[in-house]
């Protein structure tokens, strides 16, 4: 397959950066902390996980599907840290808007297949952080009444997650950290970490 245009996106995801992977033959997104990316074409969805989680939610039948990357606020053990309801609600959020956004373009609930990964405790400045993010993704999904088809969370290790929505394939891989890896996860986290604790807890947000 040669390389084309890339496909249209669904509305709302112009501003993801999508490239052409020689490896794969497709186009594919690569997403930021705090972002997330849906999409009914045949593309795929990347990136690097530290102490954050990834979720990976699709509807087998229509081949709609979407990848997040989010992590809790999170001030450490010897602050002042917002309640637990608060904070978890940061992650409904990420959740939320991306399941919505899929439903709202042809998914259905009862369909949805779900994969999650990260959440390791990579970094010795935000020890903990890793296993809250596990602990509150796999809460929120047993509340909602999602089965999890497949995880790898927790850990000492940063991950590599592909994601491929048409067919539901994850390509997932434990990565050993070079000192210029560890320092540029560490910046991307704590600033994304750091943007999280300075804004104010939104409204609720429903299910379609």
């Amino acid at each position: 397959m040669t390389q084309t245009s890339p496909p249209k996106p669904l509305r709302g995801f112009e501003d993801i950066r999508r490239t052409w992977h020689y490896a794969y033959k497709k186009y594919g997104a690569r997403i930021m902390p705090g972002e997330y990316y849906v999409t009914r074409n045949d593309e795929l969805i990347a990136t690097t996980l530290g102490s954050c989680v990834s979720a990976c939610i699709r509807d087998p039948d229509t081949k709609i599907g979407g990848m997040n990357h989010f992590m809790l606020p999170f001030k450490g053990q010897g602050d002042a840290a917002m309640d637990a309801s608060a904070s978890s609600r940061y992650g409904n959020f990420a959740m939320e808007h991306m399941i919505n956004d899929i439903l709202k373009n042809g998914g259905r609930r009862e369909n949805l297949e779900v994969k999650v990964f990260g959440g390791g405790n990579v970094l010795p400045s935000m020890t903990a952080v890793g296993t809250k993010n596990v602990n509150f993704v796999r809460d929120y999904l047993v509340t909602e009444g999602f089965e999890i088809s497949a995880e790898d969370l927790g850990g000492p290790y940063p991950r590599k997650v592909v994601y491929f929505p048409e067919s539901g394939r994850v390509l997932m891989q434990r990565v050993a950290m070079s000192r210029r890896d560890e320092e540029e996860i560490t910046r991307r986290e704590i600033e994304y970490r750091n943007s999280l604790e300075s804004k104010p807890v939104g409204g609720e947000i429903d299910l379609f």
